[in-house]
């Protein structure tokens, strides 16, 4: 064209009065070099020259060779299916809190039970049958003020000693008795766990302590009411007689009801353990018919109320339950608060109460961590710590606290197949689980009630395993051994976080907690902070390393030598293929998937209904779909899934009526209510009845 002819001459040009001008100074004059075409001359043209140099002094390779080259280096790498585990990820913020004066209690003191004026066979009951010779904190100051005969109102860290604070007292009073107790009495003491799903252990735990506390004494016979029991048989034991009575409030209230030989003329003890729940349960209700029913039959008794955590509910029950009550607190006595002795003290301290019922006290020998961890990678984490703990460290015995049922039966199924080996053949060269297997259990509230307690006991006696939990198992138990508590998703208050990590470290055993939190929730940790709750960071990366003494996660390559040391690349690897093999096993079947999918649903229902005081933390919106799918071993977010229950059918949602027609339609639907509220209505007064549609 035009154009390229005329580039070209004004280049040609260019270069012929360069070349005059080097001659003039006395330089060699520049060997001209061959014509290039035209479209070589534009940016970074001098470079692609040389490189083409570069290139034509090198044989060419026959394309056929080269597809064989790269044939044969695919096949000295494994193809490995790669999970992008460590892509996209958020930063792990960096946790800045304020070093803060934990609130701890002193466990036990150096004051023996044989200093208390108690029956000899009682306290050899106790040095032999429950191994206790010092008394602890808690124990010391509410024993004697119970034996007494005082109302009191107990306020102390969870492991304490509670149970044995009031059990103690109890069992000494109801011994001495003159004359002696029968059994067809009926009850001489009514001890309430206000506690909904774990009411059933509660009463297990609870009845199995005041047991072996009356084995000298086997005239007096305890029993238990709760949910799940058959009504036919417990009212043949009530009938039977039972005089130490462990119930829970709503299974009373019914027996209460519809039991005529229930009574309580002899009643003389009202013990309701962890008093804070009734409110939070919504047991007040039922709390003042089980007052009224004792009342109606026998005014004067004695009453102890005990919790962690008191509450503005719990002063407000203790104010109608007791009587002159002492109030005592072992954390409030550790910071030198002067506590109330009487009904009027309480009132005037209640202001100083309030403030100071924020701040908890935990025991000495319990070590708190958090963990911040990618949405991605809280699966793999998660079977990580379980393998360092539970396999190549000593036998820890361990909670996992959930938030729903479903991801308690999704995770203990998926953590049984894979790391177990439940799902795979053992190969030759690889590290076998055979010798010691991971035992993995599971409570929930959707359990049967003989199931519920089948799974208590085995783990109550088992050494070692791993109990995959939601808060059902937060309160009232007392697990012996307990080394290790992980809340795999983060409690709805510190209060709740106390109670979970109150199953280990019990009666001045060691016990550790770890909190999983992902970036966007580490403000969690400033919050537990203001409560007087400190925590150390524990690395991800060092978790994840454990995962180097596992072979079976180990990427095979040929002429490859034996890994030694953390290469964070390889362990990277084995972090991708332990990913995988969990996505195998959901992608297995339809079946497995529509579990993982229910399983995310639920913990997605659970993320919403977190405090309002909490969003800012924990919002629906600062989740990444597609992230924590992987934590559920899904490849990659599930289509039309939405926060709503879970649910066998889809509901269809009506539109919502606009104000003017619900206006409109008041008249009519008060008119049907108070038809239907009526006891002497038939339902056929049509004139009022019916409903005009619009």
């Amino acid at each position: 064209s035009v154009s390229d002819n005329s580039g070209l001459f004004t280049l040609k040009q260019s270069g012929a009065l360069k070349r005059k001008l080097q001659s003039r100074h006395g330089s060699p004059p520049v060997k001209r070099k061959r014509k290039l075409p035209v479209n070589t001359f534009r940016k970074g043209a001098p470079e692609a020259g040389r490189r083409e140099e570069g290139r034509s002094s090198q044989k060419p390779v026959p394309k056929k060779q080269l597809t064989g080259n790269q044939n044969e280096s695919q096949k000295k790498k494994p193809f490995i299916k790669t999970s992008s585990l460590f892509k996209n990820n958020p930063d792990i913020p960096e946790i800045h809190r304020k070093e803060v004066q934990q609130v701890q209690e002193n466990v036990f003191t150096t004051d023996s039970f044989s200093q208390l004026d108690l029956h000899p066979h009682l306290v050899s009951t106790i040095n032999t049958v429950l191994n206790m010779c010092s008394m602890t904190s808690v124990q010391k100051q509410t024993i004697p003020v119970l034996l007494q005969g005082r109302d009191a109102l107990v306020r102390s860290q969870t492991g304490s000693g509670k149970t044995l604070a009031y059990g103690i007292p109890l069992v000494q009073s109801l011994q001495g008795m003159k004359p002696k107790i029968q059994r067809s009495d009926g009850p001489y003491a009514l001890v309430l766990v206000p506690t909904r799903e774990v009411g059933g252990f509660s009463c297990l735990s609870l009845f199995d302590t005041i047991q072996k506390l009356l084995k000298p004494f086997t005239w007096i016979v305890p029993g238990v009411l709760m949910g799940g029991e058959k009504r036919k048989s417990e009212k043949a034991r009530l009938r039977k007689g039972i005089n130490i009575l462990i119930s829970t409030p709503g299974r009373l209230v019914d027996h209460i009801r519809s039991t005529e030989c229930i009574h309580f003329r002899r009643t003389q003890w009202l013990i309701i353990d962890e008093a804070d729940r009734i409110l939070d349960l919504g047991f007040e209700k039922d709390a003042a018919v089980i007052l009224n029913a004792l009342n109606a039959q026998r005014e004067t008794r004695q009453n102890v109320l005990l919790s962690a955590t008191l509450t503005e509910g719990v002063t407000r029950l203790a104010d109608i339950s007791l009587n002159d009550p002492v109030s005592i607190s072992i954390a409030d006595e550790i910071q030198n608060v002067p506590e109330p002795a009487s009904q009027t003290d309480r009132e005037a301290g209640s202001s100083s109460n309030c403030m100071e019922q924020e701040n908890f006290a935990v025991p000495e020998t319990l070590q708190q961590y958090v963990m911040m961890v990618p949405s991605k990678l809280r699966l793999v984490t998660l079977a990580a710590f379980i393998l360092q703990k539970c396999k190549f460290e000593k036998r820890h015995k361990m909670i996992i606290f959930f938030s729903s049922c479903e991801q308690v039966e999704f995770y203990h199924e998926l953590l049984v197949k894979v790391l177990s080996g439940g799902s795979e053949s053992e190969q030759p060269g690889r590290s076998s689980l055979s010798s010691m297997s991971l035992q993995f259990l599971r409570l929930h509230g959707d359990m049967e009630q003989e199931e519920r307690t089948e799974v208590f006991q085995e783990f109550l006696k088992s050494k070692t395993g791993i109990l995959l939990c939601t808060d059902v198992a937060a309160r009232g138990l007392d697990l012996p051994q307990v080394t290790w508590i992980v809340q795999y998703n983060a409690p709805a208050s510190p209060a709740e976080y106390i109670h979970r990590i109150g199953r280990t470290a019990r009666i001045g055993c060691r016990g550790s907690s770890l909190l999983v939190l992902a970036p966007s929730e580490a403000e969690y940790v400033s919050l537990l902070a203001s409560h007087k709750i400190n925590v150390s960071e524990l690395k991800m990366e060092k978790v994840l390393a454990c995962l180097m003494k596992d072979d079976r996660f180990k990427v095979h390559r040929p002429g490859s030598k034996k890994s030694c040391g953390k290469n964070p690349q390889e362990v990277r690897e084995r972090a991708t293929v332990l990913q995988t093999k969990f996505e195998n096993h959901v992608h297995s079947s339809e079946e497995s998937v529509r579990w993982a999918k229910k399983a995310l649903q639920s913990f997605l229902c659970a993320y919403t209904t977190y405090p309002r005081n909490l969003k800012h933390i924990f919002h629906i919106k600062s989740l990444h779909l597609g992230h924590v799918a992987k934590s559920f071993g899904l490849r990659d977010a599930p289509q039309n899934l939405t926060a709503l229950p879970t649910t066998g059918s889809k509901k269809k949602t009506k539109p919502r009526p606009k104000r003017s027609e619900l206006l409109k339609k008041t008249h009519g639907k008060q008119r049907l209510a108070e038809i239907l509220r009526s006891e002497c209505a038939s339902g056929m007064d049509t004139a009022g009845a019916k409903v005009k549609k619009k």
